[in-house]
Parts: C-alpha cells; structure tokens; sequence
C-alpha cells in the first residue's frame, strides 16, 4: 500500500488500528516511533545491481495504557516526514516487535490496517539455476494424430 493511500485511509477514520497476521491486534496503546524513509542498494545473485525505497512505520508496543495514537497526530507526523526528509509516494512497510522486529507489508480492511507478511524471492531466477514451473497437462488432453501409432496397429 502507498503513502498516499494510507493518507486517504487516515483522513477517513476516528481510531487508528493495526491488525497481525494471526488476526491479534497491535495493542491499541502502541506508538508509531519512526516514519522514515528507507533505501536499499544491493546486487541480485544474477550480478543485476538494484534500488528499492519504501517508506517505513515502527509501531512500539509501550508501557503506557492510556496512550492512543488518533489518525490526524499520525498524519501530522507522516507530514511532517514527508517534508522533512523529502519523502514521496512510495510503498509502505510496517516493523513491529514480536519475538524479534518483523518486517510487513500493510493493507486496509475496512476499518483496520492489515500487517501482511512479507515473502523472499529470487530476483534472478533465470541467472541462478530455478528451473521454469513445468506445465502439467493430462495425457487425455493431449490431441492425438491421425498417423500415430496404436496398440496393435504394427508400427511399432
């Protein structure tokens, strides 16, 4: 989801929840630390040099019961990021602590934004020995010819 949309979404809302893949909510009293803006230069295992920005939200799950995050503070805060450090209208990516910081992707399901786990994948497939899917198809699909041999027929 981009900046932009998460913006729209905020402006429609009186509270501001996030729900974990599990289906838990992020404690309603966390905090969103950071919005930052993150850039990653790197090289695929094909040798394809690459860049990639998300802007990034870490929600903090703090000690303080009473706190509540309203949409118009994190606007605020996502505005004053945005002119701050220049950011644009890029995806955004969420880090919250569970067991170690994990790292997700963010929908919105009508009323709440959705942490979505993030997946790995080989950018160079074709570079590093992945083998295309092969494509299944049954035998009885496959049209036969009229000059094909058949049991008993004595071309074989």
């Amino acid at each position: 989801m981009k900046l932009s949309e998460i913006k729209k979404q905020l402006s429609t809302l009186d509270n501001v929840a996030f729900v974990l893949p599990n289906g838990t909510y992020v404690p309603e009293h966390f905090h969103v630390t950071e919005v930052g803006l993150i850039t990653k230069n790197f090289i695929d295992c094909g040798g394809k040099i690459r860049k990639e920005t998300v802007v990034n939200f870490q929600l903090w799950d703090a000690n303080d019961f009473e706190h509540r995050l309203k949409p118009q503070k994190l606007l605020d805060i996502i505005e004053l990021s945005e002119k701050v450090l220049g950011i644009e209208d890029y995806e955004v990516e969420v880090e919250f602590q569970a067991e170690t910081i994990g790292k997700y992707d963010i929908g919105f399901n009508g009323t709440a934004f959705t942490l979505l786990n993030k997946q790995t994948a080989c950018l160079a497939q074709d570079q590093c020995g992945i083998p295309a899917e092969k494509q299944k198809v049954k035998l009885s699909e496959i049209p036969s010819q009229t000059n094909s041999c058949t049991p008993g027929g004595g071309c074989c």
